[in-house]
């Protein structure tokens, strides 16, 4: 006697082997087969999305910024490795809010965090005290994502 073996959810091929999962639920979705769907895990993975651009976003950010301190405060230890990561950083954030304008309120809204997260970064790097940097961010947004701004 031949015992046929059911067919594995799409739930259970989450648990086993994400990239068939991810492969499985494209398919689906491509041919319009919702009904077998895994739901749960594919909002849970579309959440996940939405929290990693912004998580970058936010890194890129305190990075920056943290470069531009430090840029402002140690004239005599700048380097264009400094201003490479300035640039590198200032273009991964532009390049994020193109491909995904509604990150820009959302820049506004942790813009003072970030600063205040690469205000930290910088006093630790620099071996500077924190209050030698400023409490209250001295670029602007503008100037900040400005691809001609170094602080002098």
């Amino acid at each position: 006697m031949t015992v046929i073996k059911a067919k594995p959810s799409l739930k259970t091929i989450y648990e086993e082997d994400y990239l068939q999962w991810l492969e499985m639920t494209t398919e689906q979705l491509r041919t319009g087969k919702l009904e077998n769907l895994d739901i749960e895990n594919l909002l849970e993975e579309i959440e996940a999305m939405a929290r990693k651009e912004k998580v970058a976003l936010e890194s890129n950010l305190e990075v920056l910024l943290m470069h531009l301190l430090k840029y402002q405060y140690q004239v005599n230890k700048r380097t264009s490795s400094w201003r490479y990561t300035i640039d590198e950083h200032r273009s991964r954030i532009v390049k994020a809010l193109k491909v995904s304008p509604s990150l820009k309120p959302y820049l506004k809204q942790v813009f003072d965090d970030c600063y205040q997260e690469g205000r930290r970064k910088a006093a630790i790097e620099t071996g500077l005290n924190i209050s030698s940097f400023p409490m209250r961010s001295p670029f602007s947004q503008e100037e900040t994502l400005n691809p001609d701004f170094l602080p002098e």
